[in-house]
């Protein structure tokens, strides 16, 4: 590895099981321990760990892990939710090839009508458009779409992506995909019966930055990973009147727990491995107080909260099968700088995005010829221009191919065009996704998962295996090609 790293840096610079518990009581019985549908947990006397109930997979359905259909000549979408991030998603479809927006809807024709605006400016023909409650249905029921791409709230996404794919439809849904583990396993079930995709629309996977630390990963930079790192860190003072009818507000001063996860959890999942040849075993979670949650519900909607239940800051810790830890955090209250808190650990280097940007390595010795950097060592990060070189050698294949024409179109610096890009890509060329339904359930369970342990005295909590015992059947984390 050390002779690695030193031809990487010359290069760079122009020189061509679960983990064991103590045995204890606890003072709660199983009977008390409850998820929000009702369904009943348990806790494991011997290891200490609580369990959640794993469905049995139904007679006669199978598992979608690297679920391949036929190859599409063009995808046709659908729209469902034009607010805040569904007219970016259509302008986004109609500077893509072999697209058409065949439908457009929302429960009100003011917002139809801007996305239909975005959409011609495009220079695509205009979308049939459905306004209403209940209009949503019609959509999925028309026979000339493929795919639905769902941009609601929260708690619309599992109803509409079930409903979807029982008419034979594609899905992308948004961030989270599920807000409890019964939504969880209702996408899983629906997806696993009808062979259809459900991709979750975490775009976070797709920054420059983790896509290029992930390559290099996956190359051996880095050595063993051991620890990763995630977190949706991010004060939304200025936004949260943005949110129809107050639901994001509500939702946390209903519900405990790291309820938006999948930003921090998407890269550090794929760094691991989940699902695919490694899994989640157990899940430790604390918060803090609910401090400014309360203030928010007072100053914003003229009442007291009596019983506002998510504290303001919420982190978790995970055990996964191969011995490696995760960590994710969430703060969307308090006036900290953004951060996903991205960061790889390994056993021959490491990488860091918040706040700092940067690479180290366990060997980086003097290279011969080259100014003397006295920091290009383990104890600091490379000098910058050998981490840029680094980022110019190790740029994803993905972010080669379109890397210009994502910056142009734009959408969180580009990382949403390359989204929808891939999903197209994989869509016409009859590839497993980048994502998959088991990766929704994985990283939307957090919600649920954390809140149980916090609840609980922060006690670890069994991750289930959402993929029913299948999750070695694919080794390593890969996005397909053309031809594979």
């Amino acid at each position: 590895m050390k002779k690695l790293i030193f031809a990487i840096l010359a290069f760079s610079l122009g020189f061509g099981a679960i983990a064991q518990t103590k045995e204890h009581d606890h003072s709660l019985p199983p009977a008390e321990l409850k998820s929000p549908d009702g369904t009943a947990i348990h806790r494991c006397k011997h290891s200490g760990i609580i369990k959640t109930k794993v469905p049995k997979r139904p007679e006669g359905q199978k598992d979608v892990v690297g679920l391949r259909v036929a190859p599409l000549d063009s995808v046709r979408v659908g729209f469902i939710g034009l607010g805040m991030r569904g007219p970016g998603a259509v302008r986004r479809f109609g500077l893509i090839d072999r697209t058409s927006v065949k439908a457009l809807c929302d429960k009100y024709q003011d917002r139809v009508d801007k996305a239909q605006k975005k959409l011609t400016e495009t220079g695509r023909p205009a979308a049939t458009e459905y306004v209403g409650d209940e209009a949503w249905k019609e959509l999925c029921r028309r026979p000339d779409i493929d795919l639905v791409y769902i941009a609601t709230d929260w708690e619309n996404h599992v109803p509409m992506a079930v409903y979807a794919m029982q008419q034979g439809k594609h899905v992308a849904v948004e961030v989270p995909a599920a807000m409890n583990l019964d939504e969880c396993w209702q996408l899983i079930n629906t997806a696993e019966e009808t062979q259809r995709h459900c991709m979750m629309l975490e775009n976070c996977v797709y920054d420059f930055f983790e896509l290029t630390t992930l390559n290099m990963a996956q190359q051996g930079l880095f050595g063993d990973i051991l620890h990763v790192e995630g977190s949706y860190i991010h004060n939304l003072e200025d936004f949260w009147k943005a949110y129809e009818g107050n639901w994001r507000l509500d939702f946390n001063e209903k519900h405990r727990g790291d309820v938006y996860a999948t930003h921090g959890m998407g890269p550090a999942a794929q760094l691991v491995n989940l699902h695919r040849g490694n899994k989640m075993n157990y899940i430790v979670s604390m918060d803090t107080r609910p401090a400014t949650g309360p203030k928010l519900v007072k100053n914003l909607l003229g009442r007291d909260s009596c019983d506002f239940k998510n504290g303001d800051h919420t982190m978790s810790m995970i055990q996964t099968e191969n011995g490696q830890t995760m960590h994710i955090q969430h703060d969307v209250m308090n006036p900290r700088p953004y951060s996903r808190m991205y960061q790889v650990t390994g056993t021959e280097g490491f990488a860091n995005k918040y706040m700092r940007e940067g690479f180290a390595f366990r060997d980086a010795a003097k290279i011969e010829g080259v100014p003397d950097h006295e920091d290009l060592s383990s104890h600091d990060f490379v000098p910058d221009e050998v981490k840029e070189a680094l980022m110019k050698q190790y740029k994803h294949p993905i972010v080669a191919e379109i890397e210009e024409e994502a910056k142009k179109v734009g959408g969180h610096g580009g990382m949403d065009y390359i989204m929808d890009y891939r999903l197209v890509y994989c869509l016409l060329n009859g590839l497993p996704l980048d994502q998959d339904v088991y990766d929704a359930a994985e990283w939307s369970s957090l919600g649920e998962l954390s809140r149980i342990s916090i609840e609980n005295n922060s006690a670890p909590v069994e991750v289930p295996d959402f993929t029913r015992g299948n999750w070695k059947k694919l080794n390593g984390y890969h996005h397909y090609m053309k031809g594979e």
